[in-house]
């Protein structure tokens, strides 16, 4: 499992906790929503999931170790701003190969225009671009996805096209997933199982199961 064992983070010393004693786990295959209102902490715990941000307490463990300083990481952020993941000085279709070369039925699934490839990152509409961050997350040695606010910005249309052909993936490699939102409809609808964060980064109750 992926596992964020009470972690507590915050950026200084003379600045407010923005996670404070935090336990969260994820299974293979698994689900799990975060739900809360802006300013919770729920990206923060991501990044922290992610090894984008190191805990100043506790640890976050995969399958019992840490998370691998170097090298592919097996656990990937989708963020909810795509930019923030793809260099905008590369052509699209050298950043979706960076990692991996996707298979030709991942691109289809996701809607990847292969005349996008020579194009650069401000040459695409917001939708394309996130569909391009997400299948650059999905590696083959991917086995548990972030996704935070994913599709927050985007049209119900594309946002449901995006969702569905992750959960596909999802479901056939069976993939962990973390989703982070302030939606909880979206969050019913696609997620095993749903956390609430009650306050600032503190307090973490179960809301229940959903199949």
């Amino acid at each position: 499992m992926l596992k964020a064992e009470r972690v507590s983070f915050r950026y200084r010393p003379d600045r407010p906790w923005i996670l404070q004693d935090v336990s969260v786990f994820i299974l293979p295959g698994e689900r799990v929503g975060i739900y809360g209102p802006s300013g919770c902490g729920k990206t923060t715990l991501g990044r922290v999931l992610a090894g984008y941000l190191q805990p100043l307490s506790g640890r976050v463990k995969l399958d019992g170790k840490p998370l691998p300083k170097k090298g592919y990481c097996a656990v990937q952020m989708i963020f909810q701003h795509p930019e923030l993941a793809i260099n905008p000085r590369w052509p699209i279709g050298k950043s979706l190969c960076e990692a991996y070369q996707p298979p030709a039925d991942l691109l289809e699934l996701f809607s990847l225009d292969p005349h996008w490839f020579e194009r650069f990152p401000h040459e695409l509409s917001n939708g394309e671009l996130q569909r391009v961050a997400v299948a650059r997350a999905l590696s083959p040695q991917t086995r548990y996805l972030i996704a935070d606010e994913m599709t927050t910005m985007l049209d119900a249309n594309t946002q449901a096209q995006i969702w569905q052909a992750l959960l596909d993936v999802a479901q056939q490699r069976e993939l962990g997933m973390l989703v982070i939102s302030h939606e909880l409809p979206l969050l019913e609808r696609v997620c095993t199982r749903i956390v609430e964060f009650s306050s600032i980064g503190q307090q973490i109750a179960f809301q229940g199961q959903r199949s």
